[in-house]
């Protein structure tokens, strides 16, 4: 199976609570394919650091664990006009979470996520 995973999900995976602990099977399960946007690097850099942790070691598991999905000027454009429309249904969802599910869709993969602002979409794995 092919997964994109979101920063939500990453976050879990580092911490290692419970829902860190499902997503940690699919993550490490040879099988699956992981793919992560090249920004949740950023994100999941800055909530690192904020948190007071060194940001090293999390972005080194990320780049050993997944390919990472970078993208174009178009893809951007896309994102923005994706972003704009959902923001008419779900008023907080993320312009990261809106270049996480468009990477999803180019590639058809499912997102990995426990952000609920990714409840309701179809191709996604919700795990609390």
């Amino acid at each position: 199976m092919k997964y994109v995973i979101d920063s939500h999900a990453w976050i879990n995976y580092f911490e290692g609570n419970p829902a860190g602990e499902k997503i940690k099977e699919i993550i490490e399960n040879q099988s699956n394919e992981i793919i992560t946007n090249i920004l949740c690097l950023s994100e999941l850099s800055s909530f690192m650091t904020k948190k007071g942790f060194d940001a090293e070691k999390p972005y080194n598991a990320i780049i050993a664990l997944s390919k990472i999905y970078t993208f174009d000027a178009e893809f951007s454009k896309e994102v923005g006009i994706l972003h704009a429309n959902i923001r008419k249904k779900i008023k907080d969802f993320g312009l990261v979470d809106a270049f996480v599910l468009l990477t999803s869709r180019k590639i058809n993969a499912k997102i990995l996520t426990g952000d609920p602002h990714f409840k309701g979409f179809s191709n996604v794995l919700l795990i609390k």
